[in-house]
């Protein structure tokens, strides 16, 4: 998270989050804070406690995991206090979004154009996932999976493999991180051809090159189009 969201946390009367979330950012929480934390799917519970506790007058911090924009409570938190007329301030604080935590990790895989892409289809039906998937692989953009796989999604993945696979070289560079930027991180460098092969799961973010990716130094690249000429460097500026 960023140095503000830090600050955030440690100056709130009320936290609310997903759990998980909760329990990554125990330490920063200050004592006397009340921490409501609420299971999966919840989000709409979530995000009217939020408002109700703000028009209580109480400085309320609700937690996203990442960027709070991405896949996250901010755009729900807007709509719930607009329904409810409520004349609450609301700052969003940018986070790290999984993205850009597994493209550190993974090298400089997008450098250039990308599209995130999740494949959760419990708020987005199938339909529409297949056919921003397919436009997108057409497009030759690098290709950022979000919620690949879960315990009750699991063919998702494989259509998701069978699309990249009809318009990508079946060498494209993929990379697969676990738990970016968190305890327990898990990295790999592989192929299309072999991405089924290793573990996925909810935790996990997957990277896939365009026609121009490739593999520098065990770090995955897509070149932006600058020009290098080695052989006319100053080698005494080195």
């Amino acid at each position: 998270m960023t140095l503000k969201a830090k600050q955030e946390i440690e100056e709130s009367e009320v936290v609310i989050g997903y759990k998980t979330y909760i329990k990554l950012i125990q330490t920063t929480i200050p004592k006397d804070a009340d921490v409501i934390t609420t299971g999966m799917r919840q989000e709409v519970e979530r995000a009217e406690v939020a408002v109700t506790k703000a028009l209580e007058g109480k400085r309320v911090v609700a937690i996203s995991g990442g960027d709070p924009g991405v896949y996250g409570i901010a755009g729900l938190i807007i709509k719930v206090a607009e329904l409810r007329k409520a004349d609450v301030d609301i700052e969003i604080i940018p986070g790290v979004t999984a993205a850009v935590a597994t493209a550190a990790i993974l090298g400089a895989p997008i450098m250039g154009d990308f599209a995130i892409i999740s494949l959760s289809d419990i708020l987005t039906p199938w339909n529409i996932i297949e056919k921003r998937l397919t436009l997108a692989t057409k497009a030759d953009f690098v290709i950022i999976i979000y919620n690949p796989k879960s315990q009750k999604r699991r063919t998702q993945l494989i259509k998701a493999h069978k699309i990249l696979s009809n318009y990508r070289s079946p060498k494209t560079p993929v990379g697969i991180v676990r738990k970016a930027k968190r305890e327990q991180e898990k990295s790999i460098i592989t192929t299309l051809e072999k991405m089924l092969n290793y573990e996925i799961d909810m935790a996990t973010t997957i990277i896939v090159g365009n026609s121009t990716t490739h593999v520098l130094n065990d770090r995955m690249v897509t070149p932006r189009g600058y020009n290098i000429e080695v052989e006319n460097w100053d080698l005494q500026h080195n």
